[in-house]
């Protein structure tokens, strides 16, 4: 039997600038596939992701969508 593996998504919203940090955190936006202020994208909830969000958790907002 093939176990039904849910793929939950996160709504990622840039709202703060990243003028005055690091370029690693403007880099990591980048990543996320960000490219201007308040532009919202969806992501695979995955570790790498999470990771990623975890390190500009204060540039990013970030809600859970049900499956």
């Amino acid at each position: 039997m093939a176990a039904e593996t849910t793929h939950k998504k996160l709504q990622i919203t840039w709202f703060k600038s990243a003028i005055g940090y690091s370029k690693r955190q403007k880099d990591t936006i980048r990543a996320l596939g960000l490219r201007k202020l308040n532009q919202t994208v969806e992501k695979e909830d995955n570790p790498v992701t999470r990771g990623m969000i975890h390190k500009v958790s204060h540039l990013v907002k970030v809600v859970e969508l049900g499956d």
